[in-house]
């Protein structure tokens, strides 16, 4: 009978939450969107913001790979996932950024894309990693990042999330100068709103309920 009940567990599911066998279609499925989001952005010489951003500034100014890069930037992120938004949540999103981690490593083995136009980079790109976004926002999980540190200062110092994660962005489009041109920043800029704009027209709570 508890043999049962712990199968139901796993692929049972409600309108209101996943099942986990959900949760880990969704991990995979987003990891996999985000890694050739990744893989396209930096085809056309990308950055974007949050600590992706850190981790291919770190690729650009380094011979750090990628995935290594941005597998270490989202390490201190996880004390304020845990804090801020439970232990489930923070365990969902180690898994989603290791596995994204791995992927963006060993994919790029078996899948090779091309010179890229960074225009045209930034605007595929940015759909791919909205997208890996909205599936992982769905199954309560991220890709770590400033988000969480922003969400955690609002309720320790009452700073203002939105104005955190602005500044913090910021901070990493000032070092892009470093190691990109102007135009590429631009592109990258371009790139992110594309980013934003999937997830704002896409997740709605009030829509999708099930977490």
């Amino acid at each position: 009978m508890s043999e049962n009940r712990f199968l139901a567990g796993i692929v049972s599911s409600t309108s209101e939450s996943h099942s986990a066998l959900e949760d880990a279609q969704g991990i995979i499925a987003g990891s996999m969107l985000a890694c050739l989001g990744v893989m396209v952005l930096k085809a056309g010489g990308l950055l974007t913001g949050g600590t992706a951003g850190l981790a291919f500034l770190l690729t650009y100014a380094t011979a750090l790979d990628f995935g290594l890069a941005f597998f270490i930037v989202n390490l201190p992120f996880y004390y304020f996932a845990w804090k801020r938004l439970g232990l489930k949540f923070t365990l969902k999103t180690f898994v989603a950024v290791a596995l994204t981690s791995v992927l963006t490593a060993v994919v790029p083995d078996f899948i090779s894309i091309g010179e890229t136009d960074p225009l045209v980079g930034a605007l595929f790109g940015g759909v791919l990693v909205g997208a890996a976004l909205l599936i992982l926002f769905r199954h309560s999980a991220s890709l770590g990042g400033f988000g969480i540190l922003a969400l955690y200062l609002q309720d320790r110092f009452g700073w203002k999330a939105g104005y955190v994660q602005l500044m913090l962005d910021g901070c990493v489009l000032l070092l892009s100068f470093f190691v990109a041109t102007p135009f590429i920043i631009a592109c990258s800029v371009a790139g992110a709103v594309v980013i934003n704009l999937v997830l704002a027209i896409n997740h709605r709570r009030d829509r999708y309920i099930a977490m």
